[in-house]
């Protein structure tokens, strides 16, 4: 099973991965820099594996680039706010 499978577990990676990076020192801007990065290659190679993620995917579809940045930091704070809840 892939930790994409389930919305829940899906977050809590990405918070784990969050905290690892700040706690090697990366910055906000790397940090969110990395998130658009991510959410790109997701969005362009990755089929979604769950509701949440295909409603992620379509946003980031019709997403300017700046819209695409705006939902890539979302998806920090979500992970910052409640990633292993």
């Amino acid at each position: 099973m892939s930790v994409l499978d389930n919305w829940n577990e899906w977050k809590g990676f990405l918070g784990d991965r969050l905290d690892h990076a700040q706690t090697e020192g990366m910055n906000d801007q790397v940090i969110s820099n990395l998130a658009f990065e991510i959410g790109d290659y997701l969005a362009k190679q990755v089929e979604a594996k769950n509701p949440q993620e295909k409603v992620l995917a379509d946003l980031w579809s019709v997403a300017s680039e700046q819209e695409q940045h705006a939902i890539a930091n979302m998806m920090v704070k979500l992970v910052q706010n409640n990633g292993s809840h």
